[in-house]
């Protein structure tokens, strides 16, 4: 076989969400052109011996938020720093969001976002549009978007009022539209009025310490917003996709739904199964690195989300890697924890975590017996490709698909030090922690993009992916 810009990757143990063998995979025009039992090359072949390793598709990490402008802040990562990072840790494709202002449509937050990120993407992306306020040039124009822009998903919050919070007549617009067109509306799912009014008496009270972010949060108010979203969803007769589930509160109503039939899916993130609310008893500012909505919960909610990853009532682990400094850091306060330090309140909400999603849940879960392979590349890939309509061009090594590609170390270990990241916040949740598995390379397309510590991408590679309808059900 005579090939050009080629890679063999030779001997390694392919890993999709159904497949488990070992075999040569041929990398060429940017595809997975080509999977066998010793293929053979020509010289100008670049051939890569793979064996021990795990050969993985690349990542899907569909909640991202990059450059998003949230009220009076600014996430701390650039496109180019945060996918650079998204990269290092085995990810491929992200999907960000687009936040539709109080003066402009869907078209112009997608316009607004994809001038932002082209010439500065590592990885390939695509985008979800944050709808804040539905009427029927809205609804024309998140029906041009899926239909012409290709962009099939649409995010509103049950939470924040006065700032994202949509009212439920128009989450309801929209998943009967959305719904209808082949597309996804997914949800933030808490009670807003009731929990601003928590926030309220809170510091009213004197209570201003980050710990009280979790404690006028509660997972009453996830279930509450939750189930509510299930019957608006019931009643549309549409999907729909619940982000950042926390809590069993909230869970309950998702497994019930789905037992009933309905169209339900949702995501977990790695900080609920990595830690739980023991991290909240003290007062210290320090604490305000674990301020991410929801707040994480009880142990025994880590069991009920664990048991629903198992069983496919949770198809997603996505990072909700929404990164703000503990110090000034690049951006000064407008990225900083430090906004809320005499005021909760004032706290941005989020934790980096982009670049560690999958070498810590294949340390909790794969190494702890807690979720198989294929499982873990279905959480982590497969399926968010097939919700969100970029399968089979994602999520999956098989011929024909985007010749994005992880070679994975299972045998060694690493201790994560924010120094040693890329991203451009300046801790990480897993500090000093010892992690089994490692990334050894990473290829986009085809391209060699990680090597190891060392990096051979380039800013602006990345390309916008249009998506297609849902393909989950």
């Amino acid at each position: 076989m005579t090939t050009s810009n080629a890679t063999l990757i030779r001997n390694g143990r392919v890993i999709t969400a159904t497949d488990d063998y070992v075999a040569d995979v041929l990398l060429q025009g940017g595809i997975i052109h080509t999977i066998g039992q010793n293929i053979e090359v020509g010289g100008d072949v670049t051939v890569v011996d793979a064996t021990g390793l795990y050969v993985l598709p690349g990542g899907v990490d569909t909640h991202v938020h990059l450059e998003n402008v949230i009220g009076p802040t600014i996430t701390t990562d650039t496109f180019a720093s945060g996918t650079k990072a998204a990269a290092f840790g085995g990810t491929t494709t992200i999907v960000d969001f687009a936040l539709q202002t109080e003066i402009d449509s869907p078209l112009g937050a997608i316009a607004r976002a994809q001038r932002s990120a082209e010439s500065q993407v590592n990885v390939d992306y695509s985008l979800h549009v944050i709808v804040t306020r539905v009427d029927d040039q809205v609804l024309r124009d998140v029906r041009h978007a899926m239909r012409h822009e290709g962009v099939t998903s649409f995010k509103m919050f049950m939470a924040y009022p006065g700032i994202m919070m949509a009212d439920d007549a128009s989450i309801f617009r929209m998943l009967r539209q959305v719904g209808a067109d082949g597309g996804m509306v997914a949800l933030h799912a808490e009670n807003g009025t009731v929990i601003d009014l928590l926030i309220k008496e809170a510091l009213e009270a004197g209570h201003t310490s980050p710990r009280y972010h979790a404690l006028t949060r509660p997972s009453l108010m996830e279930g509450e917003a939750t189930h509510r979203g299930i019957r608006l969803a019931e009643l549309a007769n549409a999907p729909i996709y619940f982000v950042h589930v926390s809590s069993n509160d909230a869970l309950k109503h998702i497994v019930q739904a789905r037992s009933e039939g309905i169209p339900v899916f949702a995501e977990t993130c790695p900080h609920y199964l990595l830690f739980d609310d023991a991290v909240y008893d003290n007062d210290d500012f320090e604490t305000a690195k674990y301020v991410m909505t929801p707040p994480l919960r009880k142990p025994d909610d880590q069991k009920h989300l664990w048991r629903a990853l198992r069983y496919d009532d949770l198809q997603v682990i996505a990072t909700d890697h929404c990164p703000f400094c503990m110090k000034e850091g690049h951006l000064g306060l407008r990225s900083s924890k430090l906004r809320g330090t005499d005021n909760f309140a004032q706290i941005p909400n989020g934790a980096p975590g982009i670049e560690t999603r999958l070498v810590s849940l294949f340390d909790i879960g794969v190494m702890q017996g807690k979720l198989s392979l294929n499982r873990f590349v279905e959480l982590t890939s497969t399926t968010p490709a097939k919700l969100f309509g970029l399968f089979p061009k994602k999520g999956t090594i098989a011929v024909g698909s985007d010749a994005d590609v992880v070679l994975f170390n299972p045998a060694v270990t690493q201790t994560i030090h924010a120094k040693n990241l890329h991203s451009d916040c300046d801790y990480t949740l897993l500090e000093g922690r010892s992690l089994q598995g490692r990334v050894e390379k990473v290829f986009l397309r085809g391209n060699l993009i990680v090597d190891g510590h060392h990096w051979h991408g380039r800013e602006g590679m990345g390309r916008f992916v249009p998506r297609g309808e849902v393909r989950a059900f």
